[in-house]
């Protein structure tokens, strides 16, 4: 064999070598697995969407060159027309073109900061004025259409009307830190996410006070300072006294306030589903009793504050859980539509001003997850759902005359609606198990499908397992759970692998849906690569399934729940591959809880454990949630100790890793510092470590250290 033919043959056998190996795909990064599908990793979207009004045109932002400029789509056309806007000149710089609220169909703002700016389109370019300057500590800035500006500034509310001379006003002057104005109240619960409330013509602002001096003080130790200090927040824990709301309106014109009186003699209630009548003349107010068990909505007079009627009241034997503010109907101010699960799904339901009930709208064992918009023309609502499967959600028209349903989008996955102000047209972007994230405009009678967008899959250059989406009985033997599997990469049936089951099953969250990625979290996959099978769960007692499913877990938290997960791991053992010796379990806050109960409460199971955030002893949770689910430890002691971890530590057996925010106000500190104070008298081992200067949840570029830490856990105890 010559010099050139041994030179070939090495050449090619290289290049055969080379050619697989060239082709091998990737394994995720640990911040790839953990921030990537929200930053490197994110499938394509249309950013900054927003309908004009009084047009049929969509506006997006898209970037050309270095610069970022609106592009609109008009669908007036046969074929829509596309075209870009002249931006104009902005009062100060601003890096992209910023997100718009309309006020008008040429008339928008857009909040930067503390700066309010407004503009007006004439002719394809914008005029923008410099509307306000606020305070650098400005918070909760709210813009109504009247262009009068509220806001906050610690514990007060301020308004800067719409004169020439833009007036500021301080609406209240409250001395007391502890008495707060125009902010979010009842810890957010109830579907609350603000305080301030324009009238529809702008003429009043209605807000909420709130009186929380009767609270204890909690410290939040601050570490970031030497020597730490601690900050005092109002935290009502279950049973305990709790915080006194009500509700004010300032008239703008006369700078006048009255107190609406909503409950002269029981002030312990909460109020929710705050609406202006469209006349501004009344708002209308869900009252939750203490007890969260009976509903009044009612009805009062917005200038004098007396109560004008009582239009209907909900009963539970368990809780009634309002999270939706009433819905008018366009061109009958005397019509409006009401949320409710009082059949045991959230439904809808056409009401007369006077409490007249015309009818029930929709019906069925499924859930309307909101109204997303308003078909005025053809007096029809527009709705997201659940009707195919908990595990989607739709859109959909509903027809308020008769209740019937038509079908907006066409595929499978969990789609979301951006609806025009008119709605003529659905924006709707969504994504399924394999479909990274498809956009598409409809007309909501039928008569447009236009693409948008069709965003490439991110994940194709990587090595991804294979998902198995499964059911399984509930505990009960009868009710439909819904899981998923996640194997290992290169997964050999004849091996056995350590698995981790991650968790949450508590109220208000749901887990598992139609949407991408298939495997619900890149962590997932990423221990999939590391050689692990991870499963996860929605138990009774998580959300979107009606209250039959949600209420199982009613006065006994992690009973019902860890039964059904115990079921998920009894499938888990009958599998072939799966180590049951070699099995841990992770979830953060009711997951954190539920994974240390896990351990504590049935500890011949997992091996080891990562609990964030968790839960120990429920009578020392928030009011408004803890007694929805519990009611109060005077009424529930058998529930409250049952689910108390603080007396269960000598129990543990496994490996646990508890893991905490010292500056958490949600799931306070002291809930897992008595669990190790606990384990010191029991003399039980356990690890434990902090995030300094986090809350609740640990975000951001911190996160991926989190990740790698729970990671690490895992490969120390489970391979």
């Amino acid at each position: 064999m010559n010099q050139f033919s041994r030179y070939y043959i090495v050449a090619a056998a290289t290049l055969l070598f080379i050619s697989p190996l060239r082709a091998q795909k990737k394994n995720f990064t640990i911040k790839e697995a953990t921030l990537g599908m929200y930053t490197t990793l994110a499938p394509d979207r249309i950013k900054n969407a927003s309908w004009q009004p009084g047009t049929d045109a969509l506006w997006q932002v898209v970037k050309e060159g270095k610069k970022q400029v609106w592009k609109i789509a008009d669908y007036s056309k046969a074929k829509p027309a596309t075209y870009t806007i002249n931006q104009g000149t902005y009062p100060f710089e601003v890096k992209s073109a910023p997100q718009l609220t309309w006020i008008d169909d040429n008339e928008a703002y857009f909040v930067n900061k503390s700066n309010v700016v407004t503009g007006v389109l004439i002719r394809d370019k914008w005029k923008w004025t410099h509307t306000a300057a606020l305070p650098e500590n400005a918070a909760n800035i709210t813009v109504d259409k009247s262009k009068n500006i509220a806001y906050t500034i610690d514990n007060n509310l301020w308004i800067q009307d719409n004169s020439i001379n833009r007036n500021k006003v301080a609406v209240t002057r409250e001395s007391d830190k502890n008495i707060i104005c125009g902010q979010s109240v009842h810890r957010d619960e109830f579907g609350i996410n603000g305080g301030i409330f324009f009238s529809p013509k702008g003429n009043y602002l209605a807000y909420y006070r709130m009186d929380q001096t009767m609270v204890n003080d909690y410290p939040i130790i601050r570490w970031g300072t030497v020597p730490a200090h601690a900050d005092l927040i109002k935290y009502p824990m279950a049973g305990g006294t709790s915080h006194e709301v009500t509700l004010r309106v300032y008239n703008i014109a006369t700078q006048r306030t009255v107190t609406l009186k909503t409950g002269t003699r029981d002030k312990d209630h909460y109020l929710t589903a705050v609406t202006w009548s469209p006349d501004e003349l009344f708002i209308y107010i869900a009252i939750l009793n203490r007890d969260q068990n009976h509903l009044w909505l009612n009805k009062y007079n917005a200038t004098t504050g007396e109560k004008i009627a009582t239009l209907f009241e909900e009963t539970s034997t368990k809780y009634v859980h309002p999270t939706h503010p009433l819905t008018f109907v366009p061109g009958h101010d005397e019509e409006f539509i009401w949320q409710s699960e009082r059949n045991g799904y959230n439904h809808l339901y056409h009401y007369t001003t006077d409490g007249k009930l015309i009818r029930q709208l929709t019906h069925g064992k499924w859930v309307v997850n909101d109204i997303e918009g308003i078909d005025a023309k053809n007096n029809k609502l527009i709705i997201t759902t659940s009707k195919e499967s908990p595990l989607e959600k739709h859109i959909y028209t509903v027809d308020i005359d008769n209740g019937k349903l038509t079908r907006i989008d066409n595929e499978p996955g969990l789609h979301s609606a951006t609806c025009s102000p008119d709605g003529k047209y659905v924006l709707d972007v969504y994504s399924a198990y394999n479909t990274p994230r498809n956009t598409y405009v409809y007309a909501t009678d039928g008569s447009l499908t236009q693409e948008v967008l069709k965003a490439d899959n991110t994940l194709a250059g990587y090595n991804r397992p294979e998902i198995k989406h499964i059911t399984l009985k509930a505990a009960d033997g009868v009710t439909t759970l819904y899981g998923k599997l996640i194997l290992p990469t290169n997964f050999d049936k004849n091996k056995k692998y350590p698995t981790i089951v991650y968790l949450y099953n508590g109220p208000n969250v749901q887990l598992l849906h139609n949407s991408f990625p298939a495997s619900g979290n890149l962590w997932y996959e990423y221990m999939a690569q590391r050689g692990y099978v991870v499963f996860t769960m929605d138990g009774r007692g998580s959300w979107n399934r009606g209250l039959k499913f949600e209420q199982a877990t009613f006065r006994h938290l992690g009973d019902v729940e860890i039964a059904d997960q115990l079921k998920g791991v009894e499938y888990l053992k009958s599998l072939p591959y799966v180590d049951a010796g070699r099995m841990g379990v992770h979830g953060w806050s009711f997951g954190g809880f539920m994974t240390t109960s896990l351990m504590l409460k049935a500890p011949d199971v997992f091996k080891c454990a990562v609990a964030g955030g968790p839960v120990m002893d429920w009578s020392m949770y928030e009011v408004m949630y803890t007694e929805r689910y519990m009611d109060t430890p005077n009424d529930n002691p058998k529930g409250y100790e049952k689910s108390n971890l603080l007396n269960k530590v000598k129990n543990l057996k496994g490996k646990l890793l508890l893991i905490h925010g010292t500056d958490d106000n949600v799931v306070v500190w002291q809930h897992s510092i008595n669990f190790l104070r606990n384990c010191v008298s029991e003399g039980v081992q356990v690890d434990y470590f902090v995030y300094p200067g986090y809350e609740h949840n640990v975000r951001g570029k911190d996160r991926v250290h989190l990740m790698q830490k729970i990671t690490d856990y895992f490969d120390l105890y489970l391979k």
